[in-house]
């Protein structure tokens, strides 16, 4: 079990790619090696460099590769109170979601019920039922429901009025 934790860790760090330290704070830890899963429960809070990802349970799905045994993450899936909170070079992003799912291999963020992504920068805020975005290719959806549709916000300039 030890080995297989620093396993997950090790493979963890993919999600960005980057060579920063992983940190994850919970309170309880399981893994499944045959099913491939390792579940984080009870105030998980993970953090690498500025990006942080909060929820009561986080799923990570793993591929072993048959010929090395490494393993790589294939999906994290954060549920029950979950939130984010994304920096880049460019731009820095705050949200939540009854559930948040991440696809690193695809660099793919869907955000299930209740979804919430604020964009700091430029001050825009998205809200739906069902939040799709991909860093790859700067794709975005955003769903709605007949009692709750999608609302965009963002502040528009008009220029300089003057009154005369």
């Amino acid at each position: 079990m030890k080995k297989y934790l620093i396993g997950t860790l090790f493979c963890s760090t993919l999600l960005f790619a980057q060579s920063e330290t992983l940190i994850i704070d919970a309170q309880d830890f399981q893994a499944d090696d045959k099913k491939g899963i390792s579940i984080f429960t009870g105030n998980v809070k993970i953090k690498m460099g500025e990006d942080k990802l909060n929820a009561q349970r986080v799923d990570v799905f793993f591929e072993t590769d048959k010929k090395t045994n490494n393993k790589t993450p294939l999906r994290y899936e954060a549920t029950g109170k979950a939130d984010f909170e994304i920096v880049t070079k460019d731009k820095h992003y705050v949200g939540n979601g009854d559930k948040i799912i991440y696809s690193p291999q695809k660099e793919e963020y869907t955000i299930i019920g209740n979804g919430f992504i604020h964009e700091q920068n430029d001050d825009r805020k998205i809200y739906g039922d069902t939040i799709y975005v991909n860093q790859l290719n700067g794709e975005a959806k955003v769903k709605g429901s007949e009692n709750k549709p999608v609302k965009f916000i963002i502040n528009v300039d008009r220029g300089n009025k003057e009154t005369k």
